[in-house]
């Protein structure tokens, strides 16, 4: 099991101890009422994330070079799809580990990435040969 799920619940239960040594049972539900706002305000920001994701095409990116070179490793899922605006086109089998999804923009470059639990383990730019984008460009 990831170490990194169970924080938030010693977390939780750290901060319960501390509110009932403090306070007896209005420590514990100041505790639990902070607990229950923090999960509401991200699932506020998940909810507007995947609003603004549902106007976009699916799979696409404004320019995939700038998405390459913002990406860092251990972001999630989410942070990338708010980072896009957009859900990304899935290439891996629903379910399955490490899930792969890829972003294309207009010039057809396109960023792949490998998320393993969640989170962004490794990504890579597939670039158009030089001879057709240049192409592409000149055409009116």
């Amino acid at each position: 099991m990831n170490p990194r799920k169970l924080l938030p619940v010693l977390v939780f239960v750290v901060l319960l101890y501390i509110g009932w040594e403090f306070a007896q049972w209005p420590g514990v539900a100041l505790v639990v009422s902070g607990a229950v706002m923090f999960m509401l305000l991200y699932l506020n920001r998940m909810m507007d994330v995947l609003r603004r994701a549902a106007n976009q095409p699916k799979g696409y990116v404004g320019s995939a070079v700038m998405m390459n070179a913002k990406l860092k490793r251990d972001v999630t899922l989410l942070h990338v799809i708010a980072m896009t605006r957009s859900i990304g086109e899935a290439l891996s089998p629903e379910g399955a580990q490490p899930e792969i999804f890829r972003w294309t923009d207009d010039t057809a470059s396109s960023v792949t990435c490998e998320f393993a639990d969640g989170r962004l383990a490794k990504w890579s730019l597939s670039r158009p040969s030089g001879g057709e984008a240049a192409g592409e460009a000149a055409a009116p």
